[in-house]
């Protein structure tokens, strides 16, 4: 038995061990890292993402372009999460978060070349962490949630480079307005909830007649043309259940023998329907949303009513409705009470480009607040969608925390300056893993700089320069090429999106490090994932 295997995974196991399995992973991760590369900054270029359906999307955003991404490899997979995560905190600098977490393992490779344990890197690179989270404080610079001015520029930055520079100002208008509408404050602490914020698009027009509307825009037309086109002092009746005829749950069968038969049989149904329809007469409410659907009957009677009324509502429409209006969402209209009817000043179908909207203003709730994008094709106006999203979480992170910082690359180049100093301070391994840390930072300037047509060395060598007499907030202004103070020349970000993007690609590079043995089952496709194919152009 002495040469005798054991075996003891699954035929088809695919096993990779030690430095190849390490190598694997830190490839794969900077693939990822290398396709959005490109898309930073003002200057970076576009990603068009062809599904399989044949469903285009054209953005320059690290979030959207690695969720689109059909990525297999499991550690690519990671650097997807972490941009995936810097959304989700932050809204912007996704694409930082992924090329740093890159440009980390990369530097990680070059000192596991040298002999260096990953243990070491991974606790030289917390260490780093740490201390750069402590440099950073001194280049923040505190705003307040009141100072429009700042919190507009913050806007402006986020929006740059995402396809509307040449309406960014209004756009970051619109964002501040909005934020401030939602922000709630208690107990000396701002919170911003960006979802009570509803964004209709609408292709056609222009993006300046983009507007923020105080209420509620709906995209649904009256159910019948005879409706009033406007009701002044809404009562308002949310319904989570049709007003149709309800079908039995078991086949039955209904067998009618004669004529007279027949007409009680469709008499029946019509007074069904009419008494729906007086139920909600009686309830005084004159406009009713339902999120199913209106028989045909039903809408004859509303109109004669004069009620208004629209059908295949949302969920998600009607739960903002239910906050911004005070009504209550009923699965069950012989239950109504006073109490379940919300209001609004007023409800009004509004001709928007071609296509029919209905709009609710003046309701009790402040933070009912709805933005109307505004673009010259779908594709802009999708665009335009992101990059909003994105400026409306930066300002809410910024009003939240009243933290932010120079843009342009200056927080980076500083943390370099200073972790370097750092690490000469240190004793063992560690100094080189913090070190490399410092380097691996530069990526991003250098890469804002690669991207506008510059040469990269000689933009760090100006700017290290700068820092070092004392400009902390010296940046590349990538339309001219040259350092200045990104803080005269409005370009801001919030804090959080840097501690956010370096404590996540930390994070995501050690737990890569650390794997030093991957076993793939054979599972249907058979083996390990392959790496994912990258367009050309990546």
């Amino acid at each position: 038995m002495s040469g005798q295997p054991i075996f003891i995974l699954a035929e088809g196991t695919q096993r990779t061990r030690g430095r190849d399995a390490q190598g694997n992973n830190i490839m794969a991760a900077k693939a990822v890292a290398d396709a959005v590369r490109t898309t930073l900054g003002p200057k970076g270029m576009d990603k068009m993402l062809v599904d399989s359906m044949g469903d285009v999307v054209i953005t320059n955003d690290g979030a959207t372009i690695l969720k689109e991404m059909d990525i297999e490899h499991p550690a690519a997979k990671m650097i997807v999460e972490v941009s995936k995560t810097q959304d989700d905190e932050v809204g912007d600098g996704t694409t930082t978060a992924a090329i740093l977490a890159g440009e980390l393992l990369k530097k990680a490779e070059e000192l596991m070349d040298m002999g260096i344990h990953q243990t070491v890197i991974a606790s030289g690179y917390f260490e780093a962490t740490r201390k750069a989270a402590e440099f950073l404080k001194n280049v923040t610079i505190e705003v307040e949630e009141n100072d429009d001015q700042t919190l507009e520029k913050i806007a402006a930055t986020a929006i740059t480079g995402k396809g509307a520079e040449s309406h960014k100002q209004k756009l970051a208008k619109l964002t501040v307005e909005a934020i401030r509408a939602i922000a709630e404050k208690s107990d000396s602490k701002i919170t911003v909830d960006v979802d009570d914020i509803k964004i209709e698009k609408r292709a056609g027009g222009s993006i300046k007649d983009s507007e923020l509307i105080n209420g509620i825009v709906v995209d649904k037309e009256k159910v019948h043309p005879n409706m009033p086109n406007r009701v002044e002092n809404a009562k308002i009746l949310l319904v989570g259940q049709a007003l149709e005829l309800k079908k039995t749950e078991v086949d039955a069968e209904i067998k009618i023998t004669s004529p007279d038969q027949m007409q009680m049989f469709l008499d029946q149904e019509e007074k069904m329907i009419k008494d729906m329809v007086n139920k909600i007469v009686e309830s005084g409410a004159n406009v009713v949303f339902c999120q199913k659907g209106i028989d045909d009957l039903a809408q004859y009677y509303l109109q004669k009513a004069g009620i208004y009324a629209l059908r295949r509502i949302k969920s998600s429409d009607l739960e903002k409705l239910s906050k911004a209006t005070g009504a209550k969402i009923l699965q069950d209209i012989d239950e109504i009470e006073d109490v379940d009817m919300g209001s609004a000043g007023i409800v009004e179908e509004r001709n928007v480009a071609g296509s029919k909207m209905t709009f609710v203003i003046d309701c009790p709730s402040p933070k009912a607040v709805s933005i109307v994008l505004h673009g010259g094709t779908e594709h802009v106006v999708e665009s335009l969608d992101r990059a909003l999203h994105d400026a409306l979480r930066v300002v809410g992170v910024a009003v939240e925390d009243g933290k932010i910082v120079a843009g342009g690359g200056s927080p980076e180049i500083e943390l370099s300056l200073k972790l370097s100093e750092f690490a000469s301070t240190l004793k063992g391994r560690e100094q080189l893993a913090v070190s490399k840390f410092a380097e691996a930072l530069e990526i991003v300037p250098k890469t804002l700089a690669e991207n506008a047509g510059l040469d990269p060395i000689d933009i760090i060598v100006e700017m290290k320069a700068q820092h070092e007499k004392g400009n902390r907030r010296a940046g590349l202004d990538v339309y001219t090429g040259k350092v200045v103070d990104m803080w005269e020349n409005d370009v801001v970000e919030p804090l959080r999106t840097k501690t956010q993007a370096i404590n996540a690609a930390t994070d995501a590079a050690v737990m890569i490090l650390r794997i030093d043995d991957v076993i793939a089952s054979s599972g249907r496709g058979g083996g390990m994932p392959s790496m994912p194919d990258m367009p050309e152009d990546m």
